[in-house]
C-alpha cells in the first residue's frame, strides 16, 4: 500500500512541477518575479508537503488509535483478566496478525482479535493513502491558482528549502544529544554500582556476574585499565603502519607520480577501504597471526596465536587508504606558487616538500591522521578474530589483548538485564570512548587553527 502511495505521489509531484512551470511560462511577462521552474517547484511543494504530513500523522497516531479500538472490542472473558495478562494477550494477537510466532497456541478469541487488528490496519492504511492523495490533489489545485507573474515563488521555495535544512541540522544535533544523554544516563546507573575510581583505575577486568539470585557466578571486577591499554596498544601499532605508508604514498602520488601512474595506483589503494573488515580479520587470524608466532618463536620469544601485533598490522593496512587519500587531496590543494617560489630560491624538490608543502598541508594531514585513529579505535571485527577477548594489562605486542569496542559487543550479546553492572559497563566504556574521541577532535581543531592562521 505504501509503495503504491509513494509511486502515485511521485507521479503527482512530477505532474505538479510540469503544470506549474507551463502555467508560469504561459503567463510570463516583463514583470515576472520568478522563473518558471521556481513556480513548478512551488506547486510541487504544495502538492507533496501536505500529503507527507498526513502520512506522518497516520504513521504516528494510527497504531495508537487501532490499539484503543481493539481494547474497546475485546471479548468479555479477556477483559476480566489482570492487566498484565491482557497486555500479553494483545501482544500475541499483534504477532499473530503479523504472521509471527505467538507465546501460546492460537485460540478462537486470539484469532478473532488478530483478525480485528488486520482489518483495522488495512482500513487505516487505505484511509491514510486516500486522505494523503486527496490532500495532494487539493494542494496542487490551490497552488496552480496562485501561479502569477507577480508571485514571489523563488522566495517561497528558498524559504522552504532553508527550513528543511534547519530541520535536518536540528535532527542531527538532537540525535547526537540523545546518544550522549543515553550514554550518560546508563553510565550513571553503572557508577551507582561501581565507583568511577575502581572503573577508571582498576587493573583487573572480569565483568562476569550472577544475573539471578539462584545462579552461581562471580560478582564481577570492572577495572578498565587493561581494556584501555589494549585499545591504545593496537591503535598505536596500526598508526605506526598506516601513517608513514599513507603519508609517503600521498606525497608520491601528488608530487612524483605521472598522471598514468596516479590513475592506476590511487584507485588500487582505495580498494583496500572497500574490503569488509571480516575479510581482514580472517587474513589476520589465518595468515598474519601464525607467521608472527613462528617469527617470535624463532628468536626465542613467546607469542600467542592471537596477538596485538597481528591485529595492529592488519588494521594499519586497512587504514592506509584513509590517510593516503585524504592527505593526497590536501597536499595537492597546496598552491603551486608555494612550490615554484621554493624551487626558485634554490631548494630541491624534496626540500620543498619537507619545508614548504607539508607544513602548509599540516592541518589536513592532522585531520586525516585523527580520522584514521578514530577508525582504529572503533574497529571490532579484526580485534575479535586476531587479538582475542583476553583483557591483559601488558605492553607486549605478542600477547593477546582486547579493546573497548570488543568488550562493548561482548557485554551486549545475548539476553541481558539492563540493571546489572555487567551490562551497564558497556555504556560506561562507550562514554569514556566518546570523551576520548571528543578530546582528539578538540586537539585537531586547535592544531588546524594554529597552522591555518600561519599559512593563509
Amino acid at each position: 500500500m505504501l509503495t503504491a502511495f509513494s509511486i502515485a505521489l511521485l507521479a503527482l509531484l512530477a505532474t505538479a512541477f510540469g503544470a506549474g512551470r507551463r502555467r508560469a511560462a504561459a503567463r510570463a511577462g516583463d514583470a515576472a518575479h520568478s522563473r518558471p521552474h521556481y513556480h513548478g517547484a512551488y506547486v510541487a511543494l504544495w502538492c507533496g508537503l501536505p500529503a507527507l504530513a498526513v502520512v506522518l500523522i497516520g504513521a504516528v497516531g494510527g497504531p495508537a488509535l487501532i490499539e484503543e479500538l481493539v481494547r474497546a472490542d475485546l471479548p468479555a472473558a479477556v477483559r476480566e483478566l489482570p492487566p498484565e495478562r491482557i497486555d500479553r494477550f494483545l501482544e500475541d494477537a499483534r504477532q499473530l496478525a503479523r504472521g509471527d510466532i505467538t507465546s501460546t497456541d492460537p485460540t478462537p478469541a486470539l484469532q478473532r482479535v488478530a483478525d480485528h487488528y488486520t482489518r483495522l490496519g488495512a482500513v487505516g492504511d487505505l484511509s491514510t493513502v486516500g486522505v494523503g492523495l486527496a490532500v495532494a490533489l487539493g494542494g496542487l489545485a490551490f497552488a496552480l491558482r496562485r501561479v502569477h507573474p507577480r508571485l514571489r515563488a523563488r522566495h517561497a521555495v528558498e524559504r522552504t528549502v532553508r527550513v528543511a535544512l534547519i530541520v535536518c541540522s536540528t535532527i542531527a544535533i538532537l540525535t547526537t544529544i540523545g546518544i550522549v544523554l543515553s550514554l550518560v544516563f546508563e553510565a550513571m546507573r553503572f557508577f551507582a554500582l561501581v565507583t568511577p575510581f575502581d572503573f577508571l583505575f582498576g587493573t583487573h577486568w572480569s565483568p562476569q556476574t550472577a544475573l539471578r539470585a539462584d545462579q552461581v557466578g562471580s560478582s564481577g571486577s570492572f577495572g578498565a585499565i587493561p581494556v584501555f591499554a589494549g585499545t591504545a596498544l593496537i591503535t598505536l601499532i596500526a598508526m605506526v603502519v598506516a601513517v608513514p605508508i599513507g603519508l609517503m604514498s600521498a606525497i608520491y602520488l601528488s608530487d612524483y607520480a605521472s598522471e598514468r601512474t596516479r590513475a592506476v595506483v590511487k584507485p588500487s589503494l582505495e580498494i583496500l577501504a572497500g574490503i569488509p573488515t571480516v575479510v581482514y580479520g580472517f587474513f589476520a587470524a589465518l595468515s598474519v597471526g601464525p607467521v608472527i608466532r613462528q617469527f617470535a618463536e624463532s628468536i626465542g620469544l613467546e607469542a600467542a596465536s592471537e596477538s596485538a601485533l597481528a591485529a595492529g598490522l592488519v588494521m594499519g593496512v586497512m587504514i592506509v587508504p584513509f590517510v593516503s587519500s585524504l592527505s593526497d587531496d590536501v597536499i595537492s590543494a597546496v598552491p603551486q606558487a608555494l612550490r615554484e617560489g621554493s624551487l626558485a630560491l634554490g631548494s630541491t624538490k624534496s626540500e620543498t616538500i619537507r619545508r614548504v608543502v607539508l607544513p602548509a598541508a599540516l592541518p589536513g594531514i592532522v585531520g586525516a591522521v585523527l580520522l584514521a585513529i578514530s577508525r582504529a579505535v572503533g574497529e571490532t571485527m579484526i580485534v575479535v578474530m586476531a587479538a582475542g577477548l583476553a583483557a591483559n594489562l601488558t605492553g607486549n605486542p605478542f600477547a593477546a589483548v582486547t579493546t573497548v569496542t570488543v568488550q562493548i559487543v561482548t557485554l551486549l550479546v545475548g539476553d541481558q538485564e539492563f540493571d546489572s553492572a555487567k551490562t551497564l559497563a558497556a555504556f560506561a566504556l562507550g562514554l569514556v570512548l566518546f570523551f576520548v574521541t571528543l578530546t582528539l577532535n578538540i586537539v585537531a581543531l586547535r592544531v588546524v587553527k594554529k597552522y591555518r592562521e600561519q599559512y593563509e
